[in-house]
């Protein structure tokens, strides 16, 4: 089974590929936020909360990708690399 590190690195890797950067995203004082924060060209942004397969985000980081949707950010929950080419393309 693939582990969380691993996704996490093809989702940079694909996102390089594409032109864009794949940071990780810490906001200290605030817990719960996603693993990455992707930025793309022209100005487009998303943010990746990465988990190992079949893992799920916990009740708090559910709610942060709430308040992501409602500001108009798109979010993701990866947990598949097959996911990788779908969440880039979309972003």
């Amino acid at each position: 089974m693939m582990r969380e590190r691993e996704i996490e690195q093809k989702l940079i890797d694909a996102v390089k590929t594409q032109g864009g950067v794949c940071w990780k995203f810490v906001s200290p004082g605030t817990a719960g936020v996603p693993d990455r924060i992707i930025l793309m060209p022209m100005g487009r942004i998303a943010f990746v909360e990465v988990k190992a397969p079949g893992e799920r985000p916990r009740k708090l980081q559910l709610a942060r990708h709430r308040l992501l949707w409602r500001l108009g950010f798109k979010t993701f929950v990866l947990d598949n690399p097959e996911q990788i080419g779908v969440i880039v393309d979309e972003i």
